[in-house]
Formats: structure tokens, C-alpha cells, sequence
């Protein structure tokens, strides 16, 4: 029972706001459940109810963890992470489908050891790394937290199906892998929303297939060398409300800078039956690629649609689309939806190359045996 609260004068036309704070106990239920109230209303004799209603949801809550053994994370409740989560060096910390793990502003997620992310195709499936603020407007806001980091010691890290949204930066991996797997494989994955850079590879190994990184201040970075495969991956960006697009959407150079001296690494990256794509913007060329050096900088774009004015300087290029618009679903940059499958009549559509042996797309759907769709997405 509220507190009672009596002879409130309002002048004509005026209003009053009535704020009310819900307290909900964690119990042992796993599925969300409602909480309804009601507040009464007397005025100038006439009685009226206003109905309350919450909702609330048990979760797994974390507060700058450890994680120092193999940990199994299943999918009975939500993961909530405060303060940010280390995985350890020799730790591995598997995510099972179903999962949702979402974290606060101060949360980075930090894999020293290794990440197992074991999403399926459907949407309640897939893994979801989100932010913590799910009331509107804040739920669609980019930054909201800081991503996922992948670092030095980190190994045999592989992400099925799993779902990165509204970060600061995505996922990021840096330094090589400490064996001869990637240091990072991303199958079936979406980065989206993202306010800095999607997928920061920095000096290290990343193979993604069948990946939609979107709609981020820069989708991919890959800098100071490092070994890439991308195959079958979409890299659109629509500039809207939430991401001004202002920089190309995917950058590689075998170099950085750092306290006025430049250091380079080898570098090999390989872009196969994708689409990089952006629009709303002001970059004249959507991949932009710098070479410092005489280190191997070996960079092949085959059978790929882009956005550019000018061929990147340093690459091989074989049956490119150049600047002809894929044509995607539905995109209403107002509204903030944006479906990036392909409509009848793409010029994505079967305009990719055979060998790559990718059997099915993002959402798990098979891809001919002939010639398949360029990006992420086939068109059924």
C-alpha cells in the first residue's frame, strides 16, 4: 500500500505527475512475469482508478568477475554484467544458444582466454550482446557500452551466430594468435549499430563468413598487418539519426603510428562474394586501403560489389561491381529499420564466385550449388 496523499489544489488547465519507483524481489522464476497496481484518483467527488503495470524478468548478475575455469554459461536466465567481465588466460567461457548477456556502461567484456559462442539460426537462438538500457529510446542508441575484447593471449576464440549491437566498439581483436587457428572466427554473426568501429582487427587473424556488420561508424578496420578471410560477409552502412557516415566503411593498412615512429606488418586479407556498401554519407570511397613499407601487403577483392571512386591502391581485384546499388530489402533510415537481404533484381544476386564451399547464409539458408548471392543474405 502506497502512501496516501490529500487536498492537492491544481489551477484550471494544470497538471500533476505521479512517479512510481517498482521493487521486485529475485525469486527462483526463469520466465518474465508482470507486476499490475493501481492508483486511486478522488477529485471534485468523482473516483477513478489509473492502472500500473511492470514488467520484470530473474537474471545473473556480475560485477567485475573473473572468470578462472572453464565456465558454461545455459540460457535459463539473462546475463547482467556491471563493472565489465574478465575472462582469464587460461579460461574458457562457453555461451550457449539462447543466451542474452547484457552490459552497463562500465562493462567491457575481456577474453584473455577464450570465447565459445554456440548460437543457432533462429532468433531466440542466436546470442545477444546488448546494452543494459532497454527502454526507449536509450535500447537504440549506439555506445551504450563498451564491446567485446579479444587480447594478446587470447585464443581459439569462435562466435556462432551471435549478435553484437549497440556498443562503442564491437568486437576487437588485436596481437596474432599464439597458435596456427584464427585468433578469431566469426560465423553467422551480426555487429550492428555500433558508434566507433564494428570489427577492429589490429595486427592479428579474423575469418568471418556469412557476417552483416552495419550501420557503424566504421564497420571494419583492419590496421598493422594481420591475416583476414571474409567470405559471403555484407558491410552496409545507411547514414541515419543515430551513426553520421563520414568515414569509408571498411579501412586496411599494415601499419600504425605510435609516439611519432611507424611500425608495419605483414599483411594478407581476402574479401570474397561480399557486398561494402554505404549510403547517406560523405566518404567519396567506401574502402580505403594504406601502405607503408615493403612488407607484403597482399589484399584480393574477387567477386565483390563496392562503393568507390577511386580502385584502393595495393589490391588485386577480380570481378568487382563497382558502384551499382544492391538493391537491399526494406531501409528507412526515419524510422531506424533496416532489412539488408536482397529485392528481385539485386545486381548482387547470383554474382558470387564458386569454391567457397559455404553451404547456407546468415539466416541459416541453403545457397545453390551454381553461383550464389553476393553478402551475407541469399535471396529465397
Amino acid at each position: 500500500m502506497g502512501p496516501a496523499v490529500k487536498n492537492i489544489e491544481l489551477d484550471a488547465n494544470d497538471s500533476i505527475f505521479v512517479f512510481v519507483t517498482v521493487t521486485i524481489n529475485p525469486s527462483v522464476n526463469t520466465r518474465p512475469f508482470i507486476i499490475r497496481d493501481s492508483i486511486g484518483i478522488e477529485s471534485n467527488g468523482n473516483n477513478q482508478f489509473v492502472q500500473l503495470e511492470a514488467w520484470g524478468q530473474n537474471a545473473h548478475f556480475l560485477r567485475n568477475q573473473k572468470i578462472t575455469g572453464n565456465t558454461v554459461w545455459t540460457n535459463d536466465l539473462p546475463y547482467i554484467i556491471l563493472g565489465g567481465l574478465q575472462v582469464d588466460t587460461t579460461a574458457t567461457l562457453t555461451i550457449q544458444k539462447g543466451c542474452k548477456v547484457y552490459l552497463h556502461a562500465d562493462a567491457p567484456l575481456l577474453v584473455d582466454g577464450s570465447l565459445q559462442v554456440n548460437g543457432e539460426k533462429y532468433d531466440s537462438t542466436r546470442v545477444y550482446f546488448n546494452s543494459d538500457r532497454l527502454d526507449y529510446p536509450y535500447n537504440e542508441y549506439p555506445a551504450g557500452w563498451p564491446g567485446i575484447y579479444f587480447r594478446g593471449t587470447s585464443k581459439n576464440n569462435i562466435l556462432n551466430y551471435a549478435v553484437v549491437r549497440n556498443a562503442y566498439q564491437g568486437i576487437v581483436a588485436q596481437e596474432p594468435s599464439l597458435n596456427a587457428n584464427p585468433k578469431l572466427i566469426l560465423n553467422q554473426c551480426i555487429i550492428d549499430n555500433i558508434y566507433d568501429v564494428g570489427l577492429y582487427g589490429i595486427r592479428t587473424s579474423i575469418n568471418a563468413v556469412n557476417c552483416l556488420i552495419s550501420n557503424c561508424g566504421k564497420n571494419v578496420q583492419l590496421v598493422y598487418g594481420g591475416n583476414y578471410q571474409f567470405i559471403h560477409c555484407s558491410m552496409p552502412t545507411i547514414g541515419n539519426n543515430y551513426i553520421t557516415h563520414k568515414d569509408p566503411v571498411l579501412f586496411i593498412s599494415n601499419y600504425v603510428q605510435a609516439g611519432g615512429n611507424v611500425y608495419t606488418d605483414n599483411l594478407s586479407a581476402l574479401f570474397k562474394n561480399c557486398i561494402i556498401w554505404a549510403e547517406n554519407g560523405t566518404a567519396e570511397n567506401e574502402v580505403v586501403t594504406s601502405k607503408q613499407g615493403s612488407g607484403i601487403f597482399d589484399v584480393n577483392f574477387t567477386n565483390c560489389l563496392w562503393k568507390v571512386k577511386t580502385i584502393p591502391l595495393n589490391t588485386t581485384v577480380a570481378n568487382v561491381i563497382n558502384n551499382q546499388n544492391p538493391v537491399f530489402d526494406s531501409i528507412n533510415a526515419s524510422k531506424n529499420y533496416f532489412n539488408f537481404r536482397l529485392k528481385e533484381g539485386s545486381p548482387a544476386i547470383s554474382a558470387g564466385g564458386l569454391g567457397s564451399n559455404i553451404l547456407i547464409d546468415l539466416d541459416g539458408n541453403p545457397r545453390p550449388v551454381g553461383l550464389p548471392d553476393l553478402g551475407a543474405y541469399e535471396k529465397q
